[in-house]
Order: structure tokens, then sequence, then C-alpha cells
């Protein structure tokens, strides 16, 4: 069963669309309720939740660190060379996907680049640059560029042009994918019939990705060793690091945020799902006839794609190894600021795989049980306490010792017991800070040696922006699924100072 084939579309599934939305007002609504009418009981709530949330903070900090430690042996192998004893890995190719919208030259220049001075063998590399027709002048220009400058470079440079206004889709990321993959697919059967579908690896990587120099031997590596290769995607560390130094301190906290987030959750490949640029096989993309071209989350949606057609016989492997992408840009702070809200949103939008899976999952009788109550409980889970958690600890937390009598003992003892909880709890800011200095690129010679400093100071920050670029936009993505507002596409635009 393919999740195309469903007959879900915005509206159909309205509770599971709602449910979201729902859970996280109905937590706000009761939290002040009970601060104004029983404060006693939500005191002793918001110490029970507070007690909850260091307990996670200190699962995820070690999670965090054995990411970290991962990490840091993984960079340090020479992956190319391991593949020698792999006779397998002599037959493997690799199809890039680089889908862009109105990106400058030397954004696509520096990706091109960095692949060609990757330690793969170029001749076992396609790249699939995927431009829109809404773009066509700026998109010619540029594709004409690469296709000269890295003449003979790779095995082939494969130009795909997705036209505007098609039926049933949404301009975006995932209709450009879906037009892309298809048109690979002729160009490959034509051209290089000899190459079969399980000896080709497939990347999805935004345009400004730079991966590591040993990126595609890692992932070759993983590929030709893992169990049955052909039903896993693999998951890389995702930095958002390439303009790090340049970005206001805001911005690098949120994208150290969605970092750290990652790197715990590698950890877990039991709960893993793909996020942003990743890779996965040629023959499971081809299975589920590529990406759908009418949501806005396609990269975590690929894999559910993935998981509904295998009936659950598909996983993600943790690779821990970077790829480095752009932070938002914006010419003055408010357009950063916006630009950011605008991406958490989007990614918050994930919401919207709910209504699809129940759908799915309910039709699916092979799927076993356990995975289908794991998989929609995570889901639930993880997005009520992206929306909830900072309002409930930062904001809604202190609202009822306002208004409880201070006669009573526990109102009086619960400052001192909220504060120590959370100066516990802030032990993961120092984490975080610490592993942040570890991650961050050679520091450019434009920026000043005394930025150091404020890579340090600027964790102070992490409860505003744990509410502001946390909770607000995923709260905003909920609501607009609950009342059937629904979210298109919003590119991220990626430029580069000098």
């Amino acid at each position: 069963m393919k999740l195309k084939d469903l007959t879900y579309r915005y509206g159909k599934m309205r509770f599971w669309e709602m449910l979201p939305g729902i859970l996280a007002w109905s937590t706000f609504l009761l939290a002040l309720l009970f601060s104004v009418f029983k404060p006693y009981w939500a005191i002793i709530f918001i110490i029970i939740f507070d007690l909850y949330w260091l307990f996670r903070v200190i699962y995820f900090i070690i999670f965090l660190f054995v990411s970290w430690r991962a990490y840091r042996r993984t960079i340090k192998i020479n992956w190319q060379a391991k593949l020698e004893n792999l006779p397998r890995a002599q037959r493997i190719h690799h199809l890039i996907f680089l889908p862009t919208y109105q990106e400058d030259y030397e954004i696509v220049k520096t990706t091109f680049t960095a692949i060609k001075n990757s330690a793969f063998p170029n001749d076992r590399i396609f790249i699939v640059l995927g431009g829109e027709e809404r773009d066509e002048t700026n998109f010619r220009r540029i594709a004409d560029r690469m296709q000269s400058e890295f003449a003979g470079t790779f095995k082939k440079i494969m130009i795909c042009q997705h036209p505007k206004d098609l039926a049933d889709e949404i301009p975006g990321k995932g209709s450009n994918l879906n037009w892309s993959g298809h048109r690979a697919a002729e160009i490959l059967s034509r051209e290089y019939p000899e190459i079969a579908d399980e000896d080709l690896v497939v990347s999805s990587f935004d345009v400004d990705t730079i991966a590591h120099a040993q990126y595609y031997s890692y992932l070759t590596y993983l590929y030709c060793t893992v169990e049955r290769p052909e039903r896993c995607s693999y998951q890389p560390v995702a930095l958002f690091s390439n303009n790090i130094w340049t970005a206001p301190a805001l911005v690098r906290i949120a994208a150290f945020g969605t970092t750290f987030w990652l790197m715990g959750e590698l950890s877990r490949p039991e709960r893993l799902w793909t996020f942003s640029s990743h890779s996965m096989p040629w023959k499971m993309l081809k299975d589920v006839d590529f990406w759908q071209k009418n949501i806005v989350s396609e990269d975590s949606r690929i894999f559910m794609q993935a998981f509904v057609e295998y009936s659950g016989d598909y996983r993600v492997i943790p690779m821990y190894l970077p790829v480095s992408m752009d932070t938002v840009t914006g010419r003055n702070f408010w357009e950063y600021v916006v630009a950011l809200y605008k991406q958490q949103r989007r990614w918050a939008w994930g919401v919207e795989h709910l209504p699809i899976m129940v759908e799915a999952f309910n039709r699916d009788q092979n799927m076993p049980a356990r995975l289908k109550r794991k998989y929609i409980f995570n889901h639930i889970e993880g997005m009520f306490t992206w929306a909830t958690a900072p309002i409930l600890i930062f904001v809604l937390g202190w609202l009822p010792l306002r208004l409880a009598y201070e006669s009573q003992a526990l109102v009086q003892a619960a400052p001192f017991t909220l504060q120590a909880l959370m100066q516990l709890a802030m032990a993961g800011v120092f984490v975080s800070g610490f592993l942040a200095m570890t991650l961050l690129p050679p520091r450019p010679a434009q920026v000043k040696k005394w930025t150091w400093l404020v890579m340090v100071l600027q964790w102070a920050l992490l409860p505003i922006t744990f509410i502001v670029f946390g909770a607000i936009p995923a709260i905003d993505a909920q609501t607009r699924l609950m009342i059937g507002k629904y979210l298109g596409f919003n590119v991220t635009k990626k430029t580069r100072q000098p």
C-alpha cells in the first residue's frame, strides 16, 4: 500500500487534524483555570511537571552525549579506505538530488565543489539539479554554468525543471523532488540500464548542504554492511553552521537546538524519523513512487511512506557524520527573526502526518499493532511537548504562585522548589554550550575574536528561544491544522555574506 493511494486529503479526517491543537489549547486553558480557582492543585501539577521535565533533560543529556562521542569517533575514520575490503562497494553509485529555487550561483557552486572534493569517486556520482519554472531565467543560468564548469567531473549532471501549476501539487520541495525523481528514473533506465536499483543510493539535500568529505564513503560502508540496507534510510548529523558566525545569537541558539534534538534522537533509532538532508535507497523511492507532491514536510513524510509501504519493516540508520547547511538569513535583525519563525513553523507542520498515519495504519492488517500504537503515541506526545512544555515551565508555571494564599506551606516552599528544579535542569544549557563550541566551524577572518565570548554568553537566551522559536511556532502550526487553515511551503532564503 502506498500513502499516495489513500483517500486522505486536508480536511477529511478533521478529528485527527484537530486533536493536537485541542490537546495543546486545553492544557493552557486548564492551567489558567486551575491557577485561578485551584492554585494549590496547579502548584502540585507544576512541581510534578517540572520534576518530569528534569528527568527528561537528564535523559536527553545522556543520549546527546552518547551521540556526540560517536560523532567524534566517526569523523576520525577514513571510511573510503574501509571500502577496499567490501567487494559490493565497488558497484555502489550515488544519486544526489539538489532542489533549488531562487538560490544564488555561489550557493550552488559551493555545494557542487564539496561533492567534487569528497573522498568517494566522482565517476560513480550522479547529480540531479532540480529547478522551478517559476524561477526559469535564474535557474537556467545557474544550470548552464554548472554543466560547463563541472563537465566531465561526475557520472552525469541531470537538469530537471519542474513545471508550475501542475494538478494536485503544493509548490515546494516535495513536488520538485517528485518531478525530478521521475525524470531521473527515465534517464537512468534509458542510459544506464547496467546499474541495478539495489546498487544506487539517493541523497536528498537542500541545495546549500555541504556534506563531510567522507560522507558518501561512510554511507556506502553502511549500505554494504547493515542488515537489509534497502529497508533503511540513513540520517546524518544536521549542522546549520555554514554561516553560523555571522548569524544573530537567537538564530544560532535555534540552529544548535535543532542539531542537539536530532543528535539525541540518533541514539534512539527505534523512534527516529528522517529529517532535512538525508539518504535512502533508490529501490525504496521507486517502490513508493517517489516523494509526495502535495505536502509540506517531505523530508519526514518519505520515511512514513516507506514505513507504510513495507508494513513497518523499515527503519532509520544513524549516521554520525555531519552535513552542514545555512541558518536562515536576512538583511536586518527583523528579517532574521521572521525567517527563523517561518522555518520553525514549517518544521512544526510535521504535525500534518498524524491523520494519514491513522488512516494508513487502520488499513494495514500486516503491520504489528504495537508499532502502530508506538508511532501514533510518539508523534502526538512529541508535538504536544514541543508546543506546551516551554510555556508551562517558563510562563504558566509561575502563575498559581501569584494567586495562591501565601500562608499555605506548599505555596511558601514552591518558589524555592521550582527554582531548584530549574537550576538542575539548566545543566542542559551548560552541556549544550560546551558541545556547541566543539561543533563550530573555523572562525572566519572577518569575524572578531571576541565573538567567541558571545558564543558562550548567548546560551542565556535559551528560555526565550524555547518559547519564541519553539513553542509558539508549534502552537501556530497545530492551531492552523485544527481550524483548517492549512500551511503552504515557505522557502528558506539562502544567501552568503562575503
